[in-house]
């Protein structure tokens, strides 16, 4: 049984586990976007995101911390300088997967896995102003609406039609 047993080996030894993750992480940091499988891209996730909280302290300490796990001082430079200014207010989750089907060789679930705050697509949408709705203000904008079309629609009492048809005859 694997009871306690979280950790997900990808079918790799720990050394070449922790040198798989910290290349991963260096690519993601640098290119912001990384296609991968689904089950490395959720490890991934595990391993890079305490990664990104601790950047959000930029001191010599946590760098050499961070140091440690990446081994790129590039990566490490970009991830204090650029990164953690992005996500310097968010709590937590600062990746996003997002499946893409199945690989043709092995059928293998492919996906992306990237940094929330650098997507332009879903940062365009999320721009949009949201407008609060509420029951009282969706069924007073029925009643009105519903008014607008009696009004339109038919006559008053008393008032004379006539007119409207003579002009539709002489139209034609």
């Amino acid at each position: 049984m694997r009871h306690n047993k979280k950790i997900n080996h990808l079918g790799r030894t720990h050394s070449h586990r922790a040198a798989l993750l910290s290349n991963m992480a260096v690519s993601l940091i640098k290119h912001k976007r990384i296609f991968t499988t689904l089950a490395k891209a959720k490890e991934l996730r595990k391993y890079v995101e305490p990664i990104i909280t601790k950047s959000k302290n930029d001191t010599t300490h946590s760098r050499r911390l961070v140091f440690q796990n990446l081994h790129d001082k590039y990566a490490v430079t970009e991830l204090f300088k650029d990164i953690s200014q992005k996500v310097a207010d968010r709590p937590g989750g600062y990746t996003r997967i997002i499946k893409t089907g199945n690989r043709l060789g092995d059928n293998a679930s492919m996906c992306f896995i990237e940094l929330v705050d650098y997507n332009e697509l879903m940062l365009k949408g999320k721009s949009t102003s949201k407008t609060t709705k509420t029951r009282r203000s969706r069924r007073g904008s029925g009643k009105a609406a519903a008014n607008v079309i009696e009004e339109t629609a038919t006559p008053k009492v008393g008032e004379d039609i006539t007119p409207v048809v003579e002009e539709t005859q002489k139209a034609e």
